[in-house]
């Protein structure tokens, strides 16, 4: 089941999610807006791809991926034991 992080109303419109069979790549969630999408690594809140440019990101929601890293690692973690964010967790 994916995990989808609370936003608050500010960002309308906007989801973070971990999504389902994603075991085997780095540690990432998604940030989706309309049919856009970037996955950001959990471990340096930095995109995992070029496109769509990352300038495109609300700086304040980028801030946000830093407040609930923590949040964000622990529900990674109980989704996928087997790919953890780090090995110290």
């Amino acid at each position: 089941m994916p995990f989808e992080l609370d936003l608050p109303p500010a960002f309308s419109g906007w989801r973070i999610k971990i999504r389902d069979r994603e075991r085997l790549e780095p540690p990432h969630v998604t940030v989706l807006w309309k049919a856009r999408a970037w996955r950001i690594c959990l471990r340096t809140i930095q995109p995992l791809d070029r496109h769509p440019p990352t300038r495109l990101l609300p700086k304040s929601l980028l801030s946000l991926l830093r407040t609930e890293q923590a949040v964000l690692v622990a529900a990674w973690n109980r989704m996928y034991p087997e790919n953890p964010v780090s090995s110290d967790d």
